[in-house]
């Protein structure tokens, strides 16, 4: 019964997630993630290596044309299988508890996955390519091996437990805030003595033969592959990656940034969880209170721990790091259940209840389906082709635009080679002194051009990465200067910025609106433009990235409409302002084309 419960429940899982894949790049690191797996390079901050393994894997493994639809269905493969390991998780949890009959228990295990499943963010992460599908794997392993070895007490579960965790952290480093829980409850079952800390002692082997995959970072580097963010050759290097010391900027910056993200962590749970589901929950943590308070300790640790940390982490994409309380939630709802479950015999009673639990999952689902389907989802594949195949041969592009076009033409350029002439140059990773080796490999001559520029900003550059005292003003203006050389030194090439770039980047030069990027030039007189050759798959998507994303298309149309105007070509102005206005309208069901 057990076993058909949970084939059910990742049957049913990984359909519904198979039919919201995404089909296309999406959003932030997609298509950087795809590039490194393609090319066994190396990813942004922390590295990642044990996903570029797996996804090195199935990106060979010819179940589809497309590489990165490949490793999208390896996010839905992934996440359908944390629901299943989660699913365990509660049988052991409330097997333990042994106060509900095996059918209840399997009942509620079955719901309580399929609503954890269903939740928003969860769902998110079987859609697309992103590391998350494969940290939530490892964490419900990490959860469900040291609830066996609590239980047990056998040595295999132990090892298994510290493999799995080393391992854990050489896909995602938020792994570590499992660990307030775990430790409260393995010493509160083995007191604090010699013997548990022999115990911790000799589970260092498993641990750090898991932890030995991050060897992968260093040797790989080593061969300079075509993707190397970080180059972690060295100790320096390496510990600075696999630390994410470039992204601590946006880390416990201010208590404004915490105040920020808890409203909004507590205001989005209506958004993941049924407001039903959300009160079984709770009547299932008050439960746990009173029945078992270790467990409720270590559930409120594991939920804290998840929390505090990441509503100190300044960024947009914040969703994904709140997982592992969500799944703390879906373990009190799976409480909350077997309660109510078990405090009514009558059978159709039962049934009635289970009933309702199902259609729970069915409405939590519908609920959440819009903002998790992305199967018409091509939005960052047809902007950043339309970027591509509308620039002139040999064209640079200055941009920072990572989530909607940098990230996602690393993945056209290099595993799909579409425009690999066109230099595609990330303003803000010029920042990074690993950064130009990159680009030194691949655009050695524009590199060149600036060569004396580039020596210059290093040295403070260098003191910068190092913590050394730096004047701000000679830093900024020896980079400024850099970039300017990039313009100054190439002018036999076209080169580009896109609209976001700051003036004081490019003073001296003016911006002609072409598409989606900017020409730049000192040329005074009308551009004319050749008819751009734009086809767009639009997408009804209510999600951030999506809403900028057609903002930003709409303002560089309506920028073009504004430069025709001045010139007096009225025709192709209205023309800019007609295809602007579709883009702002245009739902998903049509195809915008010019």
């Amino acid at each position: 019964m057990k076993r058909i419960a949970a084939g059910t429940v990742w049957f049913f899982t990984i359909i519904v997630y198979y039919c919201t894949l995404a089909p296309s790049v999406g959003y932030i690191d997609s298509g950087e993630l795809a590039t490194v797996a393609n090319t066994l390079g190396i990813a942004h901050p922390t590295g990642y290596p044990l996903y570029t393994l797996v996804a090195r894997v199935i990106s060979v493994i010819p179940i589809s044309t497309e590489v990165i639809v490949r490793l999208n269905f390896l996010s839905a493969l992934l996440t359908a299988s944390a629901v299943l390991i989660f699913f365990f998780v509660v049988i052991e949890l409330l097997e333990e508890e042994k106060k509900s009959t095996p059918g209840e228990i399997i009942i509620s295990a079955a719901i309580s996955s399929m609503i954890l499943a269903f939740s928003k963010t969860f769902w998110q992460q079987g859609v697309s390519a992103e590391v998350y599908s494969l940290h939530l794997v490892l964490i419900c392993l990490v959860l469900l091996f040291f609830i066996k070895a609590i239980k047990m007490q056998e040595h295999r579960w132990w090892l298994l437990f510290a493999f799995i965790v080393g391992l854990s952290f050489t896909n995602h480093m938020t792994t570590i805030l499992l660990a307030p829980a775990l430790l409260y409850w393995f010493f509160a079952e083995h007191g604090i003595n010699k013997d548990a800390l022999k115990k911790i002692s000799l589970l260092s082997l498993p641990f750090f033969s898991g932890l030995s995959v991050y060897l992968f970072l260093p040797v790989r580097a080593s061969q300079h592959p075509l993707l190397n963010w970080g180059n972690p050759q060295t100790v320096e290097s390496f510990w600075w990656h696999v630390t994410g010391k470039q992204f601590r900027v946006w880390m416990f910056s201010s208590g404004d940034v915490a105040k920020k993200q808890l409203d909004y962590f507590f205001g989005n749970l209506p958004n993941e969880f049924h407001a039903v589901v959300l009160i079984v929950a709770l009547v299932g943590a008050i439960a746990l209170l009173f029945t078992d308070r270790r467990k409720f300790i270590v559930m409120v640790l594991l939920f804290v721990s998840c929390v505090a940390y990441s509503v100190n982490y300044d960024i947009h994409d914040i969703d994904s790091y709140f997982l592992l309380a969500f799944i703390v939630i879906g373990v009190f709802s799976a409480y909350g259940g077997a309660l109510i479950m078990r405090r009514f015999e009558q059978r159709n009673v039962k049934i009635t209840i289970g009933t309702f639990w199902a259609a729970l999952v069915i409405i939590q689902a519908n609920g959440n389906w819009d903002s998790a389907d992305q199967s018409s989802n091509y939005m960052v594949e047809d902007y950043t082709k339309s970027i591509l195949n509308n620039l002139p041969p040999n064209a640079i592009v200055i941009s920072s635009q990572w989530d909607y076009f940098i990230s996602a033409a690393y993945y056209y350029q290099h595993v799909n080679k579409i425009r690999t002439d066109v230099v595609i140059l990330d303003k803000e990773l010029f920042r990074r002194t690993w950064y130009f080796p990159q680009l030194e490999q691949l655009y050695p001559d524009v590199i060149q051009r600036s060569f004396s520029e580039i020596s210059e900003f290093k040295k403070e550059l260098f003191k910068f990465e190092h913590d050394l005292p730096y004047d701000y003003s000679v830093i900024e203006g020896r980079y400024a200067a850099f970039l300017k050389s990039i313009v100054e030194k190439n002018t036999s090439l076209p080169v580009y910025t896109t609209s976001e770039i700051e003036s004081q980047y490019t003073a001296g030069f003016l911006r002609i609106p072409e598409g989606f990027v900017f020409r730049l030039t000192q040329d005074t007189i009308y551009q004319p433009m050749d008819q751009p050759r734009f086809i767009f798959r639009m997408y009804d998507g209510t999600d951030i990235y999506t809403k900028s994303l057609k903002s930003l298309m709409v303002r560089d149309l309506l920028y073009r409409a504004s430069y025709e105007s001045y010139y007096g070509k009225d025709t192709l102005s209205a023309f800019y302002s007609k295809k602007a206005s579709e883009f702002a309208t245009n739902s998903h069901s049509q195809v915008s084309k010019f």
